[in-house]
């Protein structure tokens, strides 16, 4: 960084789905906690992996609430773009975690939030309420009315995870004096459901990952295009792995089962050991994905704690043995985490992506309070990384501050992956987009506009619904093609919803070079694709998608949509 740059010299980034600038979001406080306001460019020194990076763009949170709201869009006109997601300053998510959080807890954290929303938000905070059960669901899009969000939060009901435990083998008394065989017959079914009990146990956890890993990525396709830094207020008991695979700790199951002893080890201590070694070694790609996409989309997640004030080692998830059957299978319970482990699970996920954990306090409600008084505080930087070797590593981070009696917060770096290669390998394509389009909020990663007309209104003939779509170029990546022309690839995508389902759906394909004139008249006006849809007549949702074929990006809006009866 040039420390005579000015604030004025230095631009605000903007959306490019083909650049590689990695943006940074620093939290200034002085040493009481109050933001530091009004920093420049020239204030902060970014290194990464030790070297000094030059800061190419800035921002503060300040310059972006003076951002006038956009006018209201026109009639038949709808769109994802971020100037109608996020008028006025950053959006913040409020997550109710029930597929990692006993029903109890679930409870509190609903009545905490209630109570911060009846006495603490403030005028202009932006707010979604979000739930993760077996998927992720929207109960409130992004609103600054509390009376919206407190009804949305009235609503939502506690519910029991997803993998509740099955039951083992039943053990069944007889008449008379069995004997020997007797204890031979129970100690074998005792084996047996140590055995099952380890296999349920490490299914459920990898579903967890699995669920969670899912949320991650649809988080991240919702916030991705809206500028600035996002909070994800993140309620739950625990989180069933770490943003850096490689930094997972051995478990408790996978002591027992390696370390010496010299009791003879049963076949459900092997068993658990074994699983629990398979599932720390599991989905490392895609949590490495899951953590380049939160970091691409300037997301922080604030774990707050909602077991409150707790002490000692506890069992986390519901399914995990009763005591009763802990001493009827002889104590060989694969415990997922303990209250420590999972409480640094969460200060890790904070430190990774730049927030803070908020853990063993009562009152969860002032946590969130704490994590939303950050946006007052927070600054974008952005750099282009001198080492250009996209190789998939981990790079380390710092920002440091050129002012004594500050502190300073921000993710600690980054998995360098090519945007065109960071795609979730673990779903296919159309796969990825309906599970975009089938989230009710939407998708913001490829930014669009799109006029529906039905009937008279729409030249393609009669009865056709026609759709017109209008893509930011500048949130499409584009290829090198011969003559200097630039490729576009991109899916466009029209469903239609009845009832919370999808009946129908539509796909075209734009794929095609575009001269270096062509492209910068894209680029000014955006690209323009129109297409006509023929749906029976009834009342619909129709849900809208554009995705890039290099990236895998993806957005999504809906509209309402009417379909009358003809009459001949």
């Amino acid at each position: 960084m040039v420390a005579q740059q000015a604030a004025a010299e230095v631009p605000v980034p903007t959306i490019r789905a083909n650049t590689r600038l990695v943006l940074v979001d620093v939290v200034v406080t002085d040493k009481q906690g109050k933001p530091v306001q009004g920093l420049h460019p020239e204030d902060f020194v970014v290194e990464e992996n030790g070297k000094k990076q030059k800061v190419s763009t800035f921002s503060s949170s300040q310059e972006a609430a003076k951002v006038a709201a956009a006018p209201a869009l026109p009639t038949g006109i709808y769109s994802n773009r971020p100037e109608y997601r996020s008028p006025g300053g950053p959006v913040t998510v409020l997550l109710l975690d029930a597929i990692n959080t006993p029903f109890k807890d679930q409870a509190y954290a609903r009545s905490q939030m209630i109570k911060y929303v009846k006495e603490q938000i403030k005028p202009g905070e932006r707010i979604g309420v979000f739930t993760l059960t077996n998927s992720l669901n929207v109960l409130q899009d992004f609103t600054s009315d509390p009376q919206a969000l407190l009804a949305a939060l009235q609503s939502y009901r506690p519910q029991e995870p997803v993998f509740g435990r099955a039951g083992g083998p039943a053990v069944t008394g007889g008449t008379g004096d069995a004997g020997g065989a007797a204890v031979a017959v129970i100690a074998a079914m005792a084996a047996s459901l140590r055995s099952f009990e380890g296999e349920q146990v490490a299914y459920s956890l990898d579903r967890r990952v699995e669920i969670t890993l899912q949320s991650m990525r649809g988080l991240s396709r919702i916030l991705g295009g809206i500028p600035g830094r996002k909070n994800i207020l993140w309620l739950t008991a625990a989180f069933p792995f770490s943003l850096i695979p490689e930094d997972r700790n051995i478990s408790e199951a996978e002591l027992i089962e390696s370390l010496p002893n010299i009791n003879q080890k049963g076949v459900g201590t092997h068993s658990a050991g074994s699983v629990a070694a398979a599932q720390r070694l599991s989905h490392s790609d895609e949590i490495r994905q899951a953590a380049t996409q939160l970091a691409n989309a300037q997301v922080a997640i604030y774990p707050i704690d909602v077991r409150g004030l707790v002490s000692g080692a506890e069992a986390t998830f519901q399914d995990l043995p009763s005591r009763e059957d802990a001493a009827f299978t002889g104590g060989a319970i694969v415990r997922m985490s303990d209250v420590t482990a999972s409480q640094e699970t969460m200060r890790e996920m904070a430190r990774e992506t730049g927030g803070r954990a908020y853990v063993n306090q009562n009152d969860i409600k002032e946590g969130v309070a704490l994590a939303l008084a950050d946006d007052k505080a927070s600054y974008t930087l952005g750099y282009y990384p001198e080492n250009k070797k996209w190789d998939g590593k981990y790079r380390n981070i710092k920002v440091k501050l050129n002012r004594d009696g500050t502190e300073v917060r921000h993710r600690r770096g980054f998995f360098a992956i090519d945007p065109g290669q960071g795609k979730d390998k673990s779903k296919s394509d159309e796969q990825q987009v309906a599970e975009a389009i089938t989230t009710a909020a939407p998708a913001t990663l490829v930014a669009f506009s799109a006029r529906v007309r039905s009937g008279a209104a729409n030249q393609g003939g009669k009865g056709k619904v026609g759709v017109d779509f209008l893509v930011d170029a500048h949130t499409l990546s584009a290829e090198d093609a011969s003559g200097g022309a630039k490729k576009v690839s991109a899916n466009f995508y029209a469903a239609l919803f009845s009832g919370g389902k999808m009946i129908n759906s539509q796909s075209f394909k734009v794929d095609t070079p575009l001269s270096p004139e062509d492209y910068q008249q894209v680029l000014q006006h955006g690209l323009l694709f129109h297409a006509d849809l023929d749906p029976r007549p009834g009342t619909y949702e129709l849900r809208l998608a554009v995705r890039d074929n290099r990236t895998g990006y993806a957005g999504t809006t809906s509209a309402p949509l009417t379909v009358p009866l003809t009459v001949p």
